[in-house]
């Protein structure tokens, strides 16, 4: 029997081959890559209910605000300035404390402009406000 007790054999045992763990890695981020999406899309959410009922709105007592593409405001189908409207909304609020508005955004509106609409809503202390969208078809 032959002994190997030369130690120079040993060397090249002690270096590690990174090749495969490096396959391994990438085989990972892959997946990881793939799957990750998919997660957040199949999120299943429960809505919360609840068993008060709403009071009911007049349809005398919504008023509609409308903004194009172009930014010009229409309130009930009248052109409006950002500067009276403001006016106007406090003056339908003295009116009629329960009024309510509904906004009706254009597509392409920057969103920074419906949130200065809201904030002079909010200013006018009127809290019924909701936003008109269209469903899509798939």
């Amino acid at each position: 029997m032959k002994r190997y007790s030369n130690r120079s054999n040993f060397s090249t045992l002690s270096e590690i081959n990174v090749t495969p763990l490096l396959d391994l890695a990438f085989v990972l981020l892959i997946i990881f890559m793939i799957t990750t999406p998919l997660l957040e899309n199949s999120m299943n959410l429960v809505i919360p209910s609840s068993s008060a009922a709403n009071a009911p709105i007049s349809k005398a007592q919504v008023q509609t605000i409308s903004i194009d593409r172009d930014e010009t405001i229409r309130m009930n189908n009248k052109t409006v300035d950002a500067d009276s409207l403001a006016a106007r909304l406090l003056e339908l609020k003295r009116a009629n404390p329960d009024v309510a508005i509904v906004i009706r955004p254009d597509r392409e509106l920057p969103v920074q402009k419906l949130v200065t609409l809201m904030d002079s809503l909010q200013r006018a202390q009127i809290t019924k406000v909701g936003i008109a969208t269209k469903a899509e078809s798939k």
